[in-house]
Formats: structure tokens, sequence, C-alpha cells
């Protein structure tokens, strides 16, 4: 199959991927650009993928003030090394991190989906299963509506989860991986403190 220039240009420009790996991607999808895509993202998680085990014990604290200092946020994300901590890519993201736990709303209250207590999961899902109820909606396909429902709750507080408040074809996760596939190191979320005016 010929894959033109500009469908490859269009790609790299959607992912800032090297103009090969675009069109390899092109032609195991067909052409298709969202399959391309999702074939790049998913070849730059396995990346991410290999060096999540290495220990990253370096990094850098950001402080993100929204004008009007009404609201703001402390985030320390984690690299493996000073050097990479000092790059512009690193300090990117770092950057971007703040702004989405600062920005997005409702605000993330968890780092990872592994990190939500079983407790609030098991509540959460009592009251989706009550709505699904109350809504009239038959017993047999409940469990079904309340696993839909506890993703949907999922991408709104866990910030790996969330979509990218700059690019919402991506998750914040795929921001994170698409840096550790530039720097080549394991970077790790810390932690994060969000403040506002009133709360």
């Amino acid at each position: 199959m010929t894959i033109s220039a500009e469908t490859v240009k269009e790609l790299r420009a959607k992912t800032g991927a090297g103009m090969m790996d675009c069109k390899k991607a092109l032609v195991e999808a067909d052409g298709d650009l969202d399959k391309a895509i999702r074939i790049l993202r998913e070849k730059g998680m396995a990346k991410a993928a290999q060096k999540a085990s290495r220990a990253a014990n370096e990094g850098t604290v950001h402080a993100y003030i929204h004008p009007g200092a009404k609201v703001g946020t402390l985030v320390l994300v984690n690299c493996e090394t000073d050097f990479v901590a000092r790059t512009d890519d690193f300090q990117q993201l770092v950057r971007d991190l703040a702004m989405q736990v600062t920005g997005h709303f409702p605000p993330p209250r968890y780092i990872r989906r592994e990190e939500v207590p079983a407790e609030e999961i098991e509540s959460e899902k009592e009251i989706y299963a009550a709505q699904a109820r109350n809504e009239g909606k038959p017993e047999k396909i409940l469990d079904k509506i309340v696993a839909g429902k506890l993703e949907s709750y999922y991408k709104q507080m866990v910030l790996m989860e969330q979509e990218f408040i700059k690019d919402t074809s991506k998750t914040v996760k795929d921001r994170i991986d698409e840096t550790i596939a530039k720097v080549g190191e394991n970077i790790q979320v810390a932690r994060f403190a969000r403040f506002q005016v009133g709360q």
C-alpha cells in the first residue's frame, strides 16, 4: 500500500514520532490515521513500561499559580538523573502536570487508580447501582453500567487517567510516556497538592 508524504507528515505532527516510525505505523494500520496513532502510542508505552522499574530519585518541585492567585498547585515529579531533571522536555512536562492539576475540574485526588481505597470504590459502585435502579434499568445490565461509570470516575479522579488538558486525544499517562521515550528515563509523579481560596 502506498502511503502519501502528506499523511506521514500529518501523523508526525499529531504524535511527534520520527518520520520512519510514522511511515511504518501507517503501513501497519493500512493507512488508517487513528490506528497508526494508537500503534505509535502503544510502542511508546512499551518503551516507558521497560523503564518503569528503574529508580527515580532525582527530579523537581514546581509551583503553578493560576492568574488571579485564587488557585495553585505544587507537584513533585521524579526522574533518574539530575541531568534529565534540568532538560527542557522534563521541565515542560512538570509545568504541564502542575497546570493539569490546577485546571482540571473536579481536581484529581489520586495519582494512580491503585491508590483509590477499596471502600471508596465499593461506595461508588453502590451509588451507581442505586442510580441505575432508580432510572428503571434492568438488573441484568447493572454490572455493565456500574463498570462504565467506575471507569468514568477513574478518568475524573485519577491524574494518570485524565484527559490531558492541552490535547484531549491523549491521557496524562500518555503525555508522561512521550517524555519518557524522549529522555530515556523513568519518570514518576511522586505527589501533588492543590490549593484553592475558599476551600
